[in-house]
């Protein structure tokens, strides 16, 4: 699961004031577990729970379990599968699992389905994984590619069929680009990274997309792949191929990503750059519900535009007491900075500590 090449630039990102928040020390009494000063203090109960949804989070959560399950001795069973945003929504509301995952936060309409999942209780989205959207690209010859809003956009909406379209040809300026034909692939099942890449195509290309944003798929022509392992796999099999997903997802398979060119050339994936972008998010749930703002199109020097924020949604109250106690103390160690650092080998960035600091608050007043 280690990324090693990643390493590097998300400890970039973590020079960038985004360390996790403050670590309690507890002393080891009755359930609770002594940590050391980089981590909380656990509580450790006993029981299972079951979490569903986002793709773009796969390595981040398994990787936050087996560190729990090595801080707790394995005293629960937490078990997440990834089968996308929308399924995760889907089934948290519909009671089949205990959390769910989503890189959108809770529509108005799945969050009137919740109150009654969680038994007249609210449903909260509380982020902590960070994860940007890589446009990785298969095609040969071409190391290097920039494009920009307005060129995908015009590509997933069937106006650019060509890698040698003049305007992909105006970003790359010396480059030389085939004629090979553009096979676009994208999410088929609902996706969260779906519904953030269609924000990013609104906030910077609104008179070429023009449908509302959304985790199904708007786009016109390509073929649908399920997951984000779908995607990478349908881009590095086939020659002329372009689609979105989580940069893991993108560098696990040594795909190409794109450069976007927010205005002043190209800027690259990295941890600084996502970190610059970041920066921008703003809160606007009310109360414990921590839904971010994502300005998607950022003008900021250096700033990576497309990202993503993945949510773990719980029930703010009304689950069972014993999936509740399993469900805070594994949501603490996630928002630790023992659980926040451990993220970066597997490609995610440590959220900013201010933000963290009111996720914290909302776990703790889960009832």
């Amino acid at each position: 699961m280690t990324r090693v090449s990643k390493i590097a630039a998300v400890a970039a990102l973590s020079a960038l004031s985004l360390a996790a928040c403050s670590s309690t020390t507890a002393a080891t009494t009755g359930g609770s577990v002594s940590t050391s000063a980089s981590g909380p203090s656990l509580a450790c109960p006993s029981g299972s729970i079951t979490g569903e949804g986002s793709t773009a989070q796969t390595n981040a959560i398994q990787q936050i379990i087996a560190s729990y399950n090595d801080a707790c001795k394995n005293k629960a069973k937490i078990e997440y599968n990834a089968t996308g945003s929308g399924a995760g929504v889907k089934n948290f509301n519909a009671g089949l699992v205990d959390f769910g995952g989503s890189d959108s936060a809770l529509a108005a309409t799945e969050q009137a389905t919740a109150l009654t999942r969680c038994k007249n209780n609210a449903a909260w989205d509380l982020p902590l994984v960070v994860g940007p959207v890589a446009f990785s690209y298969n095609l040969k010859g071409v190391s290097k590619l920039v494009l920009n809003g307005d060129v995908l956009a015009k590509i997933f909406m069937g106006s650019i069929t060509t890698w040698n379209d003049p305007a992909i040809a105006a970003l790359n300026s010396g480059a030389t680009l085939p004629s090979t034909a553009i096979k676009v692939f994208y999410r088929s099942d609902d996706s969260g990274t779906t519904d953030n890449v269609s924000k990013y195509l609104k906030a910077t290309a609104p008179s070429v997309w023009t449908p509302d944003h959304s985790k199904t798929w708007k786009g016109k022509g390509g073929e649908g792949k399920t997951g984000s392992a779908g995607v990478a796999q349908a881009v590095t099999a086939t020659d002329g191929a372009l689609g979105y997903l989580e940069w893991g997802f993108a560098t696990d398979n040594k795909l190409g990503i794109a450069q976007l060119d927010t205005g002043n050339g190209g800027v690259e994936l990295n941890a600084d750059n996502v970190g610059k972008a970041l920066e921008a998010a703003k809160i606007t749930g009310t109360g414990n519900d921590l839904t971010l703002q994502l300005d998607y199109a950022t003008k900021a020097a250096g700033a990576y535009p497309a990202i993503l924020v993945t949510y773990e949604i719980v029930c703010s109250a009304g689950l069972d007491s014993a999936k509740t106690a399993i469900v805070k103390d594994f949501l603490t160690y996630f928002a630790s900075d023992a659980g926040q650092n451990s993220l970066k080998d597997v490609g995610s960035a440590p959220l900013p500590a201010s933000l963290l600091t009111k996720v914290n608050a909302s776990i703790q007043a889960i009832k």
